[in-house]
């Protein structure tokens, strides 16, 4: 398969663009579109009914335009930020199907719930897009291992590139546990040659 046969569906696509926009400013994603030579992306965002899907390839541009735009090190804090900000417009749109706003889950003890959202967040993935997510569950850590990753498609590093996913996991552990803090690290990328993009995830939270 190659970049342009792989997706996001457009529920998805339209939550990366509008978290751009909400991080970076109207003038900041237009600039990071242009880079990444997707200017006619720059009119799907304020579209009420936005029904075009973002591939792979698309996605992949922007990560490595916002390097190029901000820095290696400034370009992932932001992307960072992004991701932080996917998780919050992701839950709105994806969070009654898939139970995070049930009170049932938010009363479950803290392990639980840990390990049933990185579950349902990982199935979303795995079923509405062409993204593929398996978890490995370790005594201390969870492995969170993207196999097929729309952030650093096709592109080469020489070390782990794909902090909006770090940021989404943030987002949407922080949320999940009430408030509480959790370590996150890639570990292994696609881009640097690995067999996966690796975010390592400790069970217990910082505070």
């Amino acid at each position: 398969m190659t970049a342009t046969q792989l997706y996001y569906p457009d529920r998805m696509g339209k939550i990366i663009l509008q978290a751009m926009e909400e991080i970076l400013g109207r003038n900041g994603l237009s600039a990071i579109l242009n880079l990444a030579s997707l200017t006619d992306l720059n009119h799907c965002v304020s579209q009420q009914e936005y029904n075009q899907p973002l591939s792979f390839q698309a996605i992949s541009g922007i990560h490595s335009a916002l390097e190029r735009f901000y820095g290696p090190h400034g370009g992932r804090g932001v992307a960072l930020r992004i991701g932080r900000a996917c998780f919050e417009r992701g839950l709105r749109e994806f969070g009654d199907a898939y139970g995070f706003t049930d009170l049932a889950f938010r009363l479950l003890p803290l392990q639980t719930r840990f390990e049933t959202g990185a579950s349902a967040l990982a199935s979303l993935f795995n079923k509405h897009s062409d993204q593929r997510v398996r978890l490995q569950h370790e005594e201390k850590f969870l492995l969170w291992h993207i196999e097929r990753c729309p952030l650093c498609w096709e592109r080469s590093t020489d070390s782990p590139t794909c902090q909006m996913a770090v940021g989404l996991l943030q987002e949407s552990l922080y949320w999940m546990s009430g408030g509480k803090i959790y370590h996150l690290e890639e570990i292994a990328c696609l881009a640097c040659g690995d067999s996966a993009c690796t975010i390592r995830i400790e069970k217990m939270p910082l505070s």
